[in-house]
């Protein structure tokens, strides 16, 4: 039987990284007795292995609670938890579009971080409603009431409506229980209209097939019902409903308003879409709702499997992952040094650490990963402007007139002690300060920052300038031509096409001579010298030789005549030169890792 649309609450939880969402989901569930005491367990809702030892949502998740409020009247919420770091923000903005309101947590030690903003202002272009809660007021450094007037100044809602609240300890949990059926409004659509479900997440599972999270819209879902996927233009026969409170439990029916999981036997990964509409077969919706914005890959980094035969699990495998995951790509290329592999394209450098981790655990592959690269937009002498992903589609330099690179906008909060070190960092990235603000004791400050200064440790160096204190968000702009150059590398004079880079000629050599000698320290030693240059087109601009592993020929001379020994180092000699030029140098996974993490010493 359908819950009463007047007694549902959708809403979701939004924040910065750390500031404490899993564990107030946790409380949510605790206060609303979803879970038993055998099922507890801190997290509840992280439930990949690789969320719960970083300590970050990856995934969106769902659960589903009923709640007695004060007028005695049964509610049933459906919490949609969803990650805090800059790299799956796209996984947040789905969530949104599966509520009606938002509780907005800030940590009341730290306040207000570039995330809270950047996760606020997603939510307020949704139309949501958004509920402040001030979380952690059990920490002895807690000021709940500085952070609730930095709301107020910063994201414009009332401080007197901020909500004091310890996930930690359970305090308050019950007033922010209450504060959501108050103040979020149940769900609008008709149930007696076509049926029209959002699709906005899906997992491929080895038994049922594709499994597809919805929110229902209008009208209603059955079991048994012929359904039509409105943009892939596909139908199939629903087999099970579920809803997730917090386990998956099996309905009949899921009408408007409700959140749910559809399985309807879907076995090729194709035909399922995020952001895609289902309606029945007979008598459906005549139009799709409106979907999710296309996201547009920002990194991209070729993944090669370390056994050739591994190619075509690495290729189901990441047929699965992009399922899951749509804001990932993925298209095969070769490469010279690697073999066949597929180019894939991420939002951030962190997305693409976890995509390849998913990899190797949730699929028992072995990869190798090639230097991260962002788009850039190549203007040749005669020809349309295109966009180039790799190093190795560069054209020759006498060909083109310019290249744009992709600058973002950074937003970055940081406690004013430690500014000096983060304006140090933005010049050193080439970026260029739009303005400053000051909030009680921490600064927000707006710099235009080339994407590919900041894709690969930039975070990194941020946590490290500001002992952890420093957060940044970015969106991007658009492209500005740029003095760039290709950087290419050679081993023993062959280049090695996943090794090259595209830098700015003012850290054209820089780079290369920390690209040169920390392949040095990966590559291990032959029988034979091995030059490692760096060049630019023709022009060699820093080198460094792997010294050959020396046999002692003349170990078993004991005194005698000179010549003899000479004869038999000329002999090695000799050997040593007709082995280099057959000798092929096998390039280790840790000598790509290294070219990742260029400048962490």
């Amino acid at each position: 039987m359908s819950v009463d649309q007047s007694r549902i609450r959708n809403f979701c939880i939004i924040a910065h990284i750390d500031h404490g969402k899993s564990t107030l989901a946790d409380r949510l569930l605790d206060a609303t007795q979803s879970i038993s005491e055998r099922e507890k367990k801190d997290q509840f809702l992280d439930n990949m292995d690789l969320e719960r030892e970083r300590g970050i949502t990856i995934k969106a998740q769902t659960a589903r609670m009923n709640f007695v409020a004060e007028d005695g009247e049964e509610y049933v919420l459906n919490l949609i938890d969803t990650p805090g770091h800059v790299d799956f923000s796209y996984e947040v903005s789905r969530a949104l579009a599966a509520c009606e309101g938002a509780l907005l947590i800030v940590d009341a030690a730290q306040g207000i971080e570039a995330q809270t903003l950047a996760n606020a202002y997603l939510a307020v272009d949704a139309d949501l409603e958004l509920i402040p809660v001030i979380n952690k007021i059990d920490l002895p450094s807690a000021d709940p009431d500085r952070v609730a007037q930095e709301v107020e100044d910063v994201v414009g809602l009332d401080a007197a409506d901020c909500l004091p609240v310890s996930a930690k300890t359970g305090q308050g949990v019950e007033a922010v229980l209450q504060a959501i059926v108050d103040n979020v409004p149940p769900p609008e659509g008709k149930r007696d209209a076509p049926a029209q479900a959002l699709v906005f997440d899906a997992w491929f599972d080895p038994y049922v097939g594709a499994v597809m999270l919805v929110r229902v819209m209008h009208g209603e879902l059955k079991r048994r019902e012929r359904v039509k996927f409105m943009i892939a233009g596909i139908e199939h026969e629903i087999t099970q409903l579920n809803v997730i409170d917090p386990r998956p439990r099996k309905v009949e029916s899921l009408a408007a308003g409700e959140v749910g999981m559809v399985v309807a036997g879907v076995k090729s990964l194709a035909e399922v879409q995020i952001g895609d509409t289902i309606t029945t077969a007979s008598g459906g919706a005549e139009e799709p709702l409106e979907g999710f914005q296309e996201v547009k890959p920002m990194v991209f980094a070729g993944l090669y499997p370390v056994d050739a035969e591994d190619y075509e699990d690495l290729k189901t495998a990441l047929e699965k992952l992009e399922l899951n995951d749509s804001s990932f790509s993925h298209e095969p290329e070769t490469s010279a040094a690697l073999g066949f592999g597929f180019r894939c394209g991420f939002l951030g450098f962190l997305h693409a650490e976890i995509v390849q981790e998913r990899l190797e655990r949730e699929y028992d592959l072995n990869l190798i990963t090639t230097a991260p690269t962002v788009r850039y937009l190549v203007v040749p002498k005669d020809g349309e402007p295109f966009e180039i992903e790799t190093p190795a589609a560069l054209p020759d330099v006498q060909d083109i007139q310019q290249i744009e690179e992709p600058v973002v906008l950074a937003t970055i909060h940081v406690p004013s002690d430690h500014l000096g070190a983060v304006l140090g960092l933005c010049q050193d990235r080439r970026g260029v300060q739009k303005d400053m603000g000051v909030h009680g004791n921490r600064v927000q400050v707006r710099y235009e920052l080339p994407l590919n200064e900041i894709v690969t440790d930039f975070h990194d160096k941020l946590k490290s300038a500001t002992r952890g204190y420093g957060s940044f968000d970015y969106e991007l702009v658009g492209f500005r031509p740029s003095a760039l150059q290709k950087l290419d590398v050679l081993v023993n004079g062959d280049p090695v096409d996943a090794l090259s880079l595209i830098v700015h000629k003012d850290k054209a050599f820089n780079r290369g001579a920390e690209l040169t000698k920390k392949l040095k320290e990966f590559i291990p030693r032959q029988q034979f010298p091995i030059a490692i240059q760096a060049a630019i087109g023709s022009r060699v601009i820093a080198r460094t030789t792997v010294r050959a592993v020396r046999k002692n020929v003349i170990a078993k001379c004991y005194g005698g005549d000179i010549t003899r020994k000479r004869k038999l180092l000329e002999k090695q000699k000799a050997g040593k030169k007709r082995m280099k030029m057959v000798g092929s140098v096998e390039i280790p996974q840790e000598a790509f890792l290294a070219a990742l993490r260029l400048g962490d010493d």
